[in-house]
């Protein structure tokens, strides 16, 4: 049980470093326009404090931290070129050190989806 647990860290760990990484990436300028968009949605997503679906429902509040993220890391890193992720991830490794970039514009946006959710729910019930 604590060598899965630890797996786990490790794991978390490297996906930390490729976030970071994807963070730098996606404003180099040899990176194609739908990657830099993909990739910041990506990251966007991954630094909000607000996920899509929030973690207190059952099962289903963990499926974006388990699956959708790393996922999206997986195509975003498939999109940009391999010299560019070899810079962003030593640039990444000094970033971790130093501390984590914060992105508010993506929390932002998280809540604004749900505001729009929840108006399109409202405006359905109201007209029925």
């Amino acid at each position: 049980m604590r060598q899965l647990f630890e797996n786990w860290k490790r794991w978390a760990k490297l996906l930390k470093v490729e976030v970071y990484a994807l963070y730098l990436a996606y404003r180099d300028q040899r990176v194609s326009r739908f990657a830099k968009v993909f990739t910041a949605c990506v990251v966007a997503y991954a630094f909000s404090p607000i996920d899509l679906i929030p973690d207190f429902i059952p099962i289903l509040g963990y499926l974006d931290d388990l699956i959708l993220i790393p996922l999206g890391v997986k195509l975003a890193l498939s999109m940009i070129p391999s010299d560019v992720m070899i810079e962003s991830r030593e640039k990444a490794r000094e970033l971790i050190q130093e501390g984590k970039p914060v992105n508010r514009i993506a929390a932002v946006i998280i809540v604004l989806i749900w505001l729009a959710f929840a108006a399109l729910v409202a405006a359905k019930f109201l007209r029925d």
